[in-house]
């Protein structure tokens, strides 16, 4: 909350409700894909400060309410409750014959009071502890009208706002090109490590140079050059090797297994149990490091479940979102579900491991092509163990994952460095706010 002596003298300290016009609650009516009417703006339609006009449904609306919730430029929208509870959004310009639906609260300001300075303070961290304070309700958070048009704002004389409103676009305007240099940067850096995976695969990495210092050019420049001839099944796509390569099976240098699920309700099989069992929602990273849950000793021997040692590859062969075709690392000893499969090297040669890891952390979408089945495909054991990998000598296979090892080490450092000048950007967003604020923005 503002306090009075952090502002410059003839500033004001005032409730919402006391500067705005009206503060209003939106249309109640069903959407329709059909043109049965005006626009209808929902909060699902708002979606990182944007409105996508051409996609906003319809509604109907009879002639004396339309007038009531017609949008103009200027409005100030504000979502009353769910996951995005206080989040606004500003309608400026032209936009179409539109009306607003329930879940959002309308703000119109007089012409004292600038709309853009109150909707860049609705950005700022003082509203929002405002905010947090301010929401009620159990499980779904919400903040009423009421509640809305008491939060306080400090207020200058318009000419002050315009100021305010007008340096803060500058200063933002400079952070953004910025951010979008740093995300480009993220983007560019992807692409590499899928050429760099891309060229290990094709034997390259062990015949270019890498002394150039145009190495990440030209690997991007190849890759998007060639990216629509990537798209082939993987197993299916026995071209040409490079001199001393061969295809061969994963169970031909694996032991392909997976697991089970003891009944859930059956608590002989949970309780107080040891034995680490991990599910498919659990390979979200490259590396597993805890269990999912813990099964007995009895769920060990009276189901399907086998206990895989530390470093066993984990690929899921089903599960929620893009879960399919994900490939993990096993850093404790565990059991899996039946959505895993679990690539071991028991009777085979260890070394393969991980010249294997990275195929697969490389290969995830020509692997997910690799399902079967219909509404929800998946793979499964058979697909797993007949998938084909081009394989080179233990020497070839031990320089690649050297080379990819030491470049990847790299790219980590510099997407952990992006990663930080991005949340440095949006620390330094908020102090541009909190200074715009204060009157302290020269």
């Amino acid at each position: 909350m503002t306090e009075k002596n952090t502002i410059p003298a003839h500033w004001q300290i005032t409730m919402v409700k006391d500067i705005a016009e009206n503060i209003q609650y939106g249309y109640t009516e069903s959407s329709s894909k059909e043109n049965v009417g005006p626009k209808f703006l929902r909060i699902t339609d708002i979606q990182e400060n944007r409105v996508n006009w051409s996609t906003v449904p319809t509604c109907k609306i009879e002639k004396e309410n339309k007038k009531k919730y017609s949008l103009k430029d200027g409005d100030l929208l504000f979502a009353r409750t769910g996951a995005t509870v206080g989040k606004s959004f500003l309608i400026k310009g032209e936009i179409p014959d539109a009306v607003f639906a329930s879940y959002l609260i309308r703000l119109r300001f007089p012409k004292s009071t600038y709309d853009k300075y109150v909707y860049y303070f609705f950005q700022s961290s003082s509203y929002w502890k405002q905010i947090s304070e301010g929401q009620v309700g159990i499980g779904q958070p919400n903040v009423n009208g009421t509640k809305l048009g008491q939060l306080q704002i400090p207020i200058p004389p318009l000419p002050e706002q315009l100021t305010i409103v007008s340096k803060i676009e500058e200063l933002f305007s400079e952070l953004d090109n910025g951010k979008q240099q740093l995300e480009t940067a993220q983007q560019q850096l992807k692409i590499y490590r899928q050429s760099l995976l891309k060229a290990a695969f094709e034997g390259k990495l062990t015949r270019l140079n890498y002394d150039s210092n145009d190495e990440m050019t030209t690997m991007i420049d190849n890759t998007n050059h060639s990216q629509s001839h990537n798209q082939k099944n993987h197993s299916a796509d026995k071209g040409e090797l490079p001199k001393g390569w061969k295809w061969v099976k994963i169970e031909d240098i694996a032991t392909v297994g997976t697991g089970a699920t003891p009944l859930k309700g059956n608590q002989k099989y949970y309780s107080n149990g040891k034995i680490a069992w991990v599910t498919s929602g659990a390979l979200n990273d490259e590396f597993v490091r805890e269990a999912t849950d813990y099964v007995t000793d009895l769920a060990l021997k009276e189901t399907n479940l086998s206990v895989y040692p530390k470093n066993t590859l984990l690929l899921a062969m089903y599960g929620e979102g893009k879960t399919r075709g994900k490939c993990s690392e096993l850093l404790i000893e565990a059991t899996t579900n039946q959505a895993i499969a679990a690539i071991h090297f028991q009777n085979h040669d260890v070394r393969v491991k991980p010249f294997l890891k990275y195929y697969l952390l490389k290969n995830y979408n020509d692997i997910r092509r690799l399902s079967s089945g219909g509404v929800q495909p998946n793979l499964n054991l058979g697909i797993v163990k007949r998938t084909l990998i081009p394989f080179p000598s233990f020497e070839e296979q031990t320089i690649i994952v050297q080379v990819l090892e030491s470049k990847l080490t790299v790219c980590d450092k510099i997407e952990e460095t992006i990663t930080q000048a991005l949340q440095q950007a949006e620390t330094l967003r908020q102090s541009i706010l909190k200074k715009a604020f204060e009157g302290k923005l020269s």
